[in-house]
């Protein structure tokens, strides 16, 4: 695993790449992560605050990289530098996933890869990059977005979000969720969450009050749970828990719920044998169908496809030894 440094950067993007897959992790009993971080000239790179940064690692690294991460760029408005490009395309032609944080996505889609591909970026970036590059379809409102090949996720935390999603891909929810308890974050913030919220940590103690409902609520989730009833875990009106649960989150209620069911099930469905009906149930969904079609909009697949998909990819890195393919 390849990330880029650039003059200029700030460290914070690049330590959440540091933090979540450089970061030895013994005590999950997985292979971990290489990482390597690169530069387009190996050596020192001043970075903000005066400080500065020295690799011996430069493009070449970041083009064999099986995953490459940009965490910004050090000008929005200037094009990536031809090696740069290079090596991205280098990367990606091998078959490497490309991903990127914040204004990272403005060197993807110079390098052309982002073409006809949906993406992100720091909202206060989104006009300028649909601007620039009118050939990639940007979604402004997003705090990351998968891809398979290519993601990109919107600024600063939302990428920590997009790297703890890169390990759930490669190693599962159990894993992923070890990695943010780590990390003190929650396991999960679903992709298409609204990246900004007016007031994200608003001085109100009605927010404790949502955020003792949720912790109620993932208790019990295998229970009908509705607005009303969490509405009075909360000691809330319906109206007041709805008004103040999206502007503590970003999103409504049924959203969360459904989202917090889904991620609920990705473990059964990686560990157990238990059949898709019963899991259904244990995580709250009334009906296998409604699971399914839940299931299958959050995770473009199906919980049968993704058990077998997670099944085949656990059993490859067993005979390589325990190496995850994605890892490098």
């Amino acid at each position: 695993m390849g990330v880029l440094a650039y003059p200029g950067m700030s460290v914070f993007e690049t330590g959440i790449v540091t933090e979540v897959f450089g970061l030895p992790r013994p005590e999950l009993d997985v292979e971990w992560y290489d990482l390597r971080v690169c530069a387009e000239r190996p050596g020192p790179v001043p970075v903000v605050g005066g400080a500065t940064l020295d690799t011996p690692y430069g493009l070449d690294v970041l083009a064999q990289a099986r995953t490459v991460i940009v965490p910004g760029v050090p000008d929005v408005t200037a094009d990536p530098s031809p090696e740069l490009v290079a090596a991205l395309r280098r990367a990606h032609r091998g078959g490497a996933r490309i991903v990127s944080i914040c204004s990272g996505a403005f060197a993807l889609a110079g390098a052309g890869l982002l073409d006809g591909r949906r993406a992100t970026t720091h909202w206060q970036y989104a006009d300028l990059l649909a601007r620039r590059y009118p050939a990639v379809r940007v979604h402004p409102d997003v705090l990351y977005l998968d891809e398979g090949d290519l993601l990109t996720s919107a600024g600063s935390a939302a990428g920590l979000d997009l790297c703890v999603h890169l390990v759930r891909r490669d190693h599962g929810a159990a894993i992923a969720n070890a990695v943010a308890r780590r990390l003190v974050i929650q396991p999960h913030r679903d992709g298409g969450q609204a990246q900004f919220i007016e007031a994200p940590v608003p001085p109100d103690p009605d927010d404790d009050r949502i955020a003792g409902s949720l912790t109620w609520a993932l208790a019990h989730l295998s229970e009908p749970l509705t607005v009303a009833r969490l509405a009075r875990q909360a000691h809330m009106s319906t109206r007041t828990y709805l008004r103040h649960f999206a502007r503590a989150t970003g999103t409504s209620p049924i959203r969360w719920l459904i989202d917090q069911r889904v991620r609920a099930s990705l473990a059964l469905l990686e560990t157990t044998d238990v059949p898709v009906e019963e899991i259904a149930a244990t995580v709250g969904f009334d009906s296998p169908v409604t699971y399914r079609h839940h299931f299958g909009r959050a995770m473009r697949t199906s919980p049968s496809a993704y058990r077998r998909a997670f099944r085949a990819v656990a059993g490859a890195s067993t005979a390589d030894g325990g190496e995850v393919q994605a890892d490098a």
